[in-house]
């Protein structure tokens, strides 16, 4: 009895931090409210940058669909950085007032097209827009984009979301996305800590970017090198929620698994990377925004999360309930399950509560069994660049 008490605590202790951790700042988001920024902002210049590897299938409709900006179109310059594209593709982007820049590497990634790209450009931007080959802004995205800059962040998170929920494992994405949004970004705006980024649909002050970038050398998971290195540096990451990003859920197992598979290897590698230097800044100068993004790192994704509660907690209330164990593990379970299963609902916005949604639920198993399946396969992830595939440009 006392070794399956002994893991049953360890488990429990270990499922809670999860849970306090998600359940504060899931709480926090309820309260979140956008600051609002100035209507009649300076009018500033911004650099679109869209890097894309291999998009030909939807690279033509995603620059068009960002030329269609309310933002003076003097104004904002919409900069494809071509990897790897097909020459009728080239040809068909340059017929569009936009800039092509071509680039060409033994091994791919996000950030050597991003310094590539800059290197070439001339200092004539005030704010950098950074997208995926898929992402589709809002037509009033940089309008609001350029007026929360008044306020001299000095890089902005808008708000991605779904532009496809045509099948179970896009809406269970899609979902995926809003709970993050909710946790890692308005929960901890409202805490006064920095919203997390993801890689697109972001902004920031094109000179500051232009210089942080040049020391990225990351092959996956560049978002997070950049991230780290703005929070050590103390800086803020704002969250502009009424700024928003469509960008392409993922429709098929397998891509599914290869995304969080990249995903979770970045975190990982950089969880081992900065912990060190994290928990020392927070010591001695009391960076909470760098050691709490250390910790988010090591959080396990919401689905895995919720899997892990519901099936260890089963089999651990069973069998206590076989071995006439403690009634105290029981109720701890119970506390535990309905604290992680009230934040996951707290934070899913109410548009997502639909039929829809409650038919994706049947899929959450096979996602679960996915996340697991990704997490034992991270091993060299971080090393090799991933490549997912964009198919759609248009909402669904």
């Amino acid at each position: 009895m006392l070794l399956f008490n002994t893991i049953q605590i360890a488990i429990l202790f270990l499922l809670g931090l999860a849970t306090l951790y998600i359940s504060i700042f899931s709480i926090a988001g309820v309260f979140y409210r956008q600051r609002p920024y100035p209507q009649n902002a300076r009018l500033k210049r911004i650099a679109v940058l869209i890097p894309g590897y291999k998009e030909d299938g939807v690279i033509i409709e995603v620059a068009k669909e960002a030329l269609s900006q309310s933002y003076p179109k003097e104004l904002f310059d919409v900069i494809i950085i071509a990897d790897s594209f097909q020459p009728a593709t080239l040809a068909n982007l340059r017929e569009l007032p936009i800039k092509v820049i071509e680039v060409s590497f033994e091994k791919s990634t996000k950030s050597k097209a991003l310094n590539s790209a800059m290197g070439q450009l001339d200092n004539i931007y005030e704010i950098a827009v950074v997208l995926d080959a898929d992402n589709v802004m809002a037509h009033d995205f940089l309008t609001k984009i350029n007026g929360a800059f008044e306020r001299e962040y000095v890089a902005i998170q808008g708000h991605r979301t779904a532009k496809n929920q045509n099948n179970s494992f896009a809406v269970l994405d899609a979902v995926s996305e809003e709970i993050n949004n909710h946790i890692f970004r308005k929960g901890h705006r409202v805490l006064g800590l920095s919203s997390a980024i993801i890689g697109s649909g972001m902004a920031f002050e094109y000179n500051f970017f232009k210089n942080l970038m040049s020391s990225v050398k990351a092959v996956g998971g560049f978002d997070k090198e950049i991230e780290l290195k703005m929070l050590q540096g103390g800086y803020k990451i704002a969250y502009l929620e009424d700024a928003h990003v469509y960008d392409e859920k993922v429709q098929k197992a397998d891509v599914f698994s290869n995304q969080r598979r990249r995903w979770l290897s970045a975190q990982i590698h950089y969880f081992r990377l900065d912990f060190l230097s994290s928990l020392k800044d927070l010591i001695l100068k009391g960076n909470i925004d760098y050691f709490d993004k250390i910790l988010q790192f090591i959080q396990p994704p919401r689905i895995l999360l919720l899997g892990a509660i519901t099936i260890f907690g089963f089999l651990f209330m069973a069998t206590n309930y076989l071995l006439d164990n403690n009634l105290y593990y029981q109720q701890i379970w119970i506390i535990i399950a309905l604290f992680c299963f009230v934040s996951v609902f707290l934070s899913i916005p109410r548009a997502l509560y639909n039929l829809r949604t409650l038919t994706a639920i049947a899929y959450l198993p096979k996602g679960m069994f996915l996340m697991l399946g990704s997490l034992l396969k991270i091993k060299g992830a971080n090393k090799k660049f991933i490549h997912t595939q964009h198919t759609s440009v248009l909402n669904k």
